[in-house]
């Protein structure tokens, strides 16, 4: 793999940004916006930033009549759900369709893959958090299921810059085209 191949994403393949993403073939999936999740303090942005930026391409999507899919964790301990396991009621509000997880991935055990196949949708927008766990199981899930990925950089965040960041410039580009949601836009 040369370094050119990590530039035109997906160890490769062509990226599915192209000359825009198809909006009938397109999801943005949002990982763990919850607000226990967007309370931690995450680095190299807060939580806050993470959610404006999610939102921000949430808005795109919806105007693109593209869906826009929101996923929790699910996975109860001794006492129960711990407390702020709910959405953040914005992301709640703008997603298409809510999933929760019971594992790390979006993909294991849910029914996320057969809900974007009877869709049509074959490339995913990913953000969330955390980037090099939630988001980075769910990348690896549905790089192995097929999909195209497009991975916002600036619309996730890590539990530490440093773990944000291998994830972003090590792994995300061996299965997917990193961009900013800035980047991101629809044919």
């Amino acid at each position: 793999m040369t370094a050119h191949d990590h530039e035109r994403g997906r160890g490769g393949y062509e990226s599915p940004l192209g000359a825009g993403l198809d909006p009938a073939r397109t999801a943005l999936v949002l990982v763990d916006l919850m607000e226990r999740m967007v309370a931690l303090p995450l680095a190299p942005r807060p939580g806050a930033g993470v959610v404006t930026a999610s939102l921000g391409l949430a808005a795109a999507f919806r105007a693109a009549g593209a869906p826009v899919v929101a996923v929790r964790g699910r996975r109860a301990g001794p006492h129960g759900r711990p407390p702020g396991s709910d959405l953040v009621p914005e992301v709640a509000a703008a997603a298409d369709l809510v999933v929760d997880k019971p594992a790390m991935g979006a993909f294991q055990d849910t029914e996320l893959h057969p809900r974007l196949a009877e869709r049509g949708v074959r490339t995913l927008v990913l953000a969330g958090i955390a980037t090099n766990l939630a988001v980075e199981s769910t990348a690896r899930a549905a790089a192995d299921l097929g999909y195209g990925l497009v991975l916002a950089r600036d619309a996730m965040s890590g539990l530490t810059a440093a773990e944000h960041e291998a994830a972003v410039a090590l792994d995300f580009p061996r299965f997917g085209t990193v961009v900013t949601a800035a980047q991101v836009h629809f044919a």
